[in-house]
């Protein structure tokens, strides 16, 4: 298989909070709304989400960014340090932190605090610049960019990410990746042009100016729903989105901005990395957006699962949507396994895996089972798009964690029968169905652990 090829991440980090509950009703001293049964959600932020996503795409990543002695820097290192290797620059002041209050999976209000910015450069940081063959730019404005900014401008990054309060791309820069308002503000700043109120046509006027004015290569504006507007200075391409979700777009820009650098870093042409990325941001935000991203998955907890699948379950409700859920160990996962949650996918608008612990399914399964460990069983299952998230359960049936979640439609494979569903039963007390769906035949973990045995004797 391609190696994916590294990447150097340079910009301003943030700490990022979701407190999700829900809001029935206003505070009897204000007319405010009462957010209840909040759970709390740690992510990284800014050019660190930006960083981490790139990470989880398989890539050996680098990021540069402002870090201090402060509670919050301490939390972002935690999130960071298994994912991808850090090289910090002196801040002054706490670490950025936003923390977004949320009901029904809308914002209710936004609290910010922490006004660090990057005092200089380190000997660490040039170098690693210099030697890199792949560089994007994560520019929120707090100093990251602008200390580095000789050393950007001696070898021009791959992508600039840009945010009206940090300064221009530097020139020869390959990509940049502007959202439709930014454009505006870049473009407005660069010269008094008249706009005529086609936003399609005053986004193809403002990139082009964009590449005039900043001397780069090309800029990708982005337009949400509606994909990306690429120019090169005329003739812009329209790259459209596959699907439009209405759900949470916060960290759409960096999933753009992480999979074009990544896909130019591997060679892809522009016309190609954009095309990449719209798809990526896409199907970024229809999973939840940032709102989606669970910071680790070293060591899945069945508590920390089950709030990750409760925050997405009370998300979908909001909206109206359906629940599914499907259980099993999930062993060796075979063409069966991903045959019937794809399948169960399709029932509803998102689909929780509940899945054993390795001693259920030694309980279950025997001695040498489970065959591969929890920590890689949720990993490999979370890698699939049909999968919106995973909650792990200890006992012999998932029935506690099902009264948590109370799915509308539970499934299980169709080696059961309707008398090994106990939590038909439980579904009923909510209204929910249990259902069966057919397994490939012949396709099960047991059969291709003793073919494996009989093979190696």
């Amino acid at each position: 298989m391609h190696r994916k090829a590294p990447l150097v991440v340079v910009g301003d980090a943030l700490l990022d909070r979701d407190l999700t509950g829900t809001a029935e009703r206003l505070a009897p001293d204000a007319p405010v709304p009462v957010v209840a049964d909040c759970a709390h959600r740690l992510r990284p932020g800014g050019a660190a989400l930006t960083a981490y996503l790139a990470a989880r795409d398989g890539r050996e990543v680098t990021l540069i960014t402002g870090l201090g002695d402060d509670p919050a820097s301490e939390e972002l290192r935690q999130l960071l340090a298994p994912e991808l290797k850090l090289i910090e620059l002196p801040l002054t002041g706490a670490l950025s932190e936003k923390t977004r209050v949320m009901a029904q999976g809308s914002p209710v209000v936004r609290l910010d605090r922490g006004t660090g910015r990057v005092r200089e450069a380190t000997d660490a940081a040039r170098e690693a610049l210099c030697s890199a063959s792949a560089v994007l730019v994560s520019d929120y404005g707090r100093g990251a960019a602008d200390a580095l900014r000789n050393v950007l401008a001696e070898r021009p990054p791959l992508v600039w990410d840009p945010h009206p309060r940090g300064g221009p791309p530097v020139p020869g820069t390959r990509l940049v990746s502007p959202a439709r308002a930014e454009a505006r503000t870049f473009a407005a700043a660069a010269v008094d042009q008249e706009r005529h109120g086609n936003a399609l046509r005053d986004a193809a006027l403002d990139a082009a100016e964009l590449v005039r004015h900043w001397r780069v290569a090309a800029v990708a504006v982005t337009l949400g729903a509606n994909g990306a507007l690429l120019s090169y200075g005329e003739n812009p391409l329209l790259v459209p989105a596959s699907a439009a979700h209405h759900g949470d777009s916060c960290g759409a820009g960096d999933r753009f901005a992480a999979t074009a650098a990544g896909l130019l870093a591997d060679g892809a042409l522009v016309a190609e990395a954009v095309e990449g990325a719209v798809a990526a941001a896409t199907e970024f935000v229809g999973a939840g957006g940032a709102g989606g991203v669970t910071h680790t998955d070293a060591a899945p907890a069945a508590t920390a699962d089950a709030t990750d699948a409760r925050d997405l379950v009370t998300r979908v409700r909001a909206t109206g949507g359906t629940v599914v859920a499907a259980g099993g160990c999930f062993d060796l996962l075979h063409a069966g396994h991903v045959g019937l949650l794809q399948a169960a996918r399709r029932l509803g608008d998102c689909l929780v895996v509940c899945v054993n612990s390795d001693a259920s399914v030694r309980r279950r399964k025997g001695d040498g089972r489970p065959v591969n460990a929890l920590a890689d069983r949720v990993r490999v299952l979370n890698a699939l798009a049909c999968v919106d998230a995973v909650a792990v359960f200890d006992e012999d049936t998932p029935e506690r964690l099902l009264a948590g979640l109370r799915p509308h439609i539970w499934v299980k494979g169709g080696d059961y029968s309707g008398a090994d569903l106990p939590e038909a039963a439980l579904l009923e007390e909510w209204g929910g169905q249990a259902v069966l769906l057919p397994y490939l035949d012949g396709r099960s973990s047991t059969a291709i652990v003793a073919r494996a045995r009989e093979g190696a004797r």
